[in-house]
């Protein structure tokens, strides 16, 4: 252990056994805010500055070529850096944290704390059409897990510090203290009491003044006041709700597709990154704002400054006149989802979370500019699209609360509070009936290990089988006689025997019950063998089924020990008892208690 870290750790383990286990919680949520403010920062200037070292910024990068050029490079390098320094993979996305909530205790490896700052930093600053929110998120959530298992905390509050860290992360992006706390609440933890909402609080708010205080205007996001809410638009803001969702379904299944399409080239990554860094610099050169984050064209939109988006582009040839832009803001919404997938699936670091906003702001614009055009109305296109973002926002990532707290922080004012709500709402409430899940969560729905907030199915999950088998059962072979098993049974305090062939696949299971009258006939001891009393088992419990699966075979077959296997294998019994032992003990350990 280095001698600067170990000075670091003994003030902390000191105060951890002379103070309460709320003090020390306080403490550590200021500290982990702190830490993961501070990486949040690190990323967002490590960005802003490969910008200007490829002096896009200048517009120096004018020869077309060069947008296919630095997006191929950006995710070459992060792929090789994944190859050498982290054996090919990383962990991408929140989906990989919840991931570690559910299936291990909120554990989440040591790496991440740092390279998801190095590796979304080479992609979005080389033209990476994906966000830095998820690799912060990730790199939040671990700097408070490796924090609380540091420090020995039970698995409640290494969570709790888990989404404290995330929590800060978002925060200190967006300088949004509010949304970066209700992210945690709404997309990481799925029971949460009172008393937890204050580390949350003060995660948030230390790393929000990390990036108010050490980061310039330009690096951070941020939108002026919108113009004042009427409520003659309210029709209007309900369409807009309406369109969101429909672009939020096709944003989230246009994803899984794309996916799908790059997961055949999984074991051959450096032709997956050319492919990917080749097809994701031809959109950029027909589209150049797809080029990076996107922050600058949604400033673009909301500024009523939209015609600007055309000026790199091909397009630019024909003018600027008003259909020709709202075309090409309409071609960007549909297109962004492509660049941002391709960015991530072909080995580049990044998330959904700023793309999103881009769509949104996109179709905010879109929408109520056409509506403008064709004389229907006159609709602020500024207000739309700051609007759209929290629609496509939480029809994305299924957090309504955040995207409009996001929104409104970011605006400096709540003065669209109404229509932000009321298009989240509509724009959520609409792709739950197409899509239960969210683009995160829905492969780990999908796989059964997804926490959700029934406490029941939330420790079922946590549960696993390789942690319950019960190995001494004795097992006897099927060519045995009588005789040989009443020898078995004498020395066992089991009525259960496994009746295992000499490869150690599971032929049958004998109980004692079945054979308590033949065994005390001695004159059939050498005669009868095994086989010909054991019986199938009720049901098979694999190895790597879920709990949830082993309860439903526990209910089906009434048995109350079943024998587990793996490859075929028999590896030993599970019983109804070790579940509901194991299940108080959790119970008790991941409630949240004061």
């Amino acid at each position: 252990m280095p001698y600067s870290y170990r000075k670091t750790k003994i003030p902390l383990l000191w105060l951890r056994r002379h103070t309460s286990d709320r003090e020390f919680m306080l403490l550590s949520s200021v500290l982990v805010g702190l830490t993961a403010g501070l990486a949040a920062v690190v990323l967002k200037t490590l960005v802003h500055y490969i910008h200007l070292l490829l002096a896009y910024g200048n517009r120096l990068l004018d020869q077309p070529y060069w947008l296919v050029v630095f997006p191929t490079i950006g995710i070459f390098l992060t792929v090789v850096i994944v190859k050498l320094y982290f054996k090919g993979k990383i962990g991408r996305g929140t989906a990989n944290i919840l991931y570690n909530i559910s299936q291990k205790s909120s554990m989440v490896e040591r790496h991440k704390m740092y390279s998801h700052v190095i590796t979304s930093a080479l992609t979005a600053g080389f033209g990476g059409s994906a966000g830095l929110e998820s690799p912060i998120v990730v790199t939040g959530s671990a700097i408070g897990s490796n924090y609380g298992r540091e420090y020995h905390l039970n698995y409640r509050d290494r969570t709790l510090l888990l989404a404290s860290g995330a929590a800060a992360g978002i925060a200190a992006v967006f300088n949004a203290p509010i949304a970066g706390v209700l992210f945690a609440i709404e997309v990481l933890l799925t029971d949460i009491s009172i008393s937890a909402f204050i580390p949350l609080i003060i995660a948030a708010v230390v790393g929000a003044l990390c990036s108010r205080i050490i980061l310039q205007e330009d690096i951070l996001f941020y939108i002026g006041q919108p113009e004042v809410f009427a409520a003659g638009h309210v029709p209007f803001y309900v369409l807009l709700g309406i369109l969101c969702g429909m672009m939020s379904v096709y944003y989230t299944r246009m994803t899984l597709l794309v996916e799908e399409q790059f997961e055949a080239y999984e074991n051959i990554v450096f032709a997956r990154a050319l492919v990917g860094g080749l097809l994701l610099g031809l959109l950029i050169m027909l589209f150049p704002p797809l080029f990076g984050e996107g922050y600058d064209s949604i400033t673009l939109l909301e500024s009523n400054k939209a015609q600007q988006l055309l000026q790199d582009s091909w397009l630019a040839f024909f003018g600027t006149n008003d259909w020709l832009v709202l075309g090409f803001v309409g071609a960007l919404a549909l297109v962004k989802v492509f660049a941002t997938t391709i960015t991530i699936a072909s080995g580049g670091n990044g998330g959904n979370f700023a793309p999103s906003m881009f769509v949104g702001a996109c179709t905010g614009f879109f929408f109520s500019r056409i509506v403008n055009l064709l004389n229907i109305s006159n609709l602020p296109t500024s207000s739309f699209s700051m609007v759209g973002m929290a629609g496509i926002l939480s029809g994305v990532m299924h957090a309504p609360l955040t995207a409009v707290f996001l929104i409104a922080e970011i605006t400096g004012g709540y003065s669209l509070m109404i229509p932000l709500m009321l298009v989240a709402a509509t724009s959520y409430a609409m792709v739950k009936f197409f899509e239960p899940y969210s683009l995160d969560t829905k492969k780990l729905a999908q796989k059964g290990q997804l926490l959700t907030p029934n406490k029941d199915r939330t420790i079922l999950h946590i549960m696993k089988i390789r942690h319950l088998i019960e190995t001494e059962f004795q097992s006897i072979a099927p060519d045995a006689t009588l005789g040989e098993l009443v020898q078995v049974i004498a020395s066992s305090r089991r009525n259960l025997f496994p009746v295992v062939t000499a490869d150690g696949t599971l032929a049958g299971v004998l109980l004692l019950e079945n054979v308590r009258e033949i065994m005390f006939k001695s004159d059939k001891y050498d005669v009868v063998q095994v086989r010909e009393l054991m019986i199938k088992p009720p049901a098979i419990v694999q190895y790597d089924d879920s709990m949830a699966d082993v309860m439903k075979k526990f209910d089906a077959s009434g048995a109350w020990n079943l024998p587990v296997l793996h490859n075929e294998m028999y590896l030993g019994f599970v019983s109804k008892s070790s579940i509901f032992t194991k299940y108080r003990k959790l119970l008790i350990k991941t409630t949240n208690v004061t």
